[in-house]
């Protein structure tokens, strides 16, 4: 993970797939662009036809599930959580218990770019509440609040 000592810096898809525990065709997040330890994270999704999801969301009219951007926002607010806690609590899953405020603006389309920018409300010993927002070229796509724990 490219973080310098004060906790800033991007990450690439080869260290998202050490600390995020998803796979295709469920691995949302291709890379970070900023991580601030205890505070925030940006993080992108290229969106591309080829998703799986696109074949029935919707034929002859492609759209990408707002569910699914909530799990890409979901997934840049785990490796923002992992971060921010001791090694000791990185060996448990982070698993989503809600989402809050959740707001569906925008279309996200196959050649879309998702920019995620999610912040630390709220981290505990084994909870976190974030804020996410997504946007595509500059527009705001989703916005919600969601809590996480860490699972045995």
């Amino acid at each position: 993970m490219s973080v310098d000592a004060e906790g800033h810096g991007g990450i690439d898809i080869i260290d998202i797939i050490d600390i995020l525990p998803h796979r295709y065709p469920f691995l949302l997040v291709d890379r970070v662009l900023s991580l601030e330890v205890g505070k925030s994270i940006c993080a992108i999704k290229n969106v591309s036809i080829n998703e799986p999801f696109f074949s029935g969301h919707f034929p002859g009219f492609p759209i990408m599930p707002g569910v699914l951007i909530l799990e890409a926002m979901g997934q840049a607010g785990g490796i923002l959580a992992f971060a921010s806690w001791p090694e000791e609590k990185r060996q448990y899953p982070l698993l989503l218990t809600g989402a809050d405020k959740a707001r569906f603006r925008r279309k996200v389309l196959p050649g879309d770019q998702i920019r995620m920018e999610v912040t630390l409300i709220k981290l505990k010993s084994r909870a976190v509440r974030m804020r996410g927002v997504a946007t595509v070229d500059g527009v705001k796509a989703v916005e919600a609040e969601f809590m996480a724990v860490l699972g045995d």
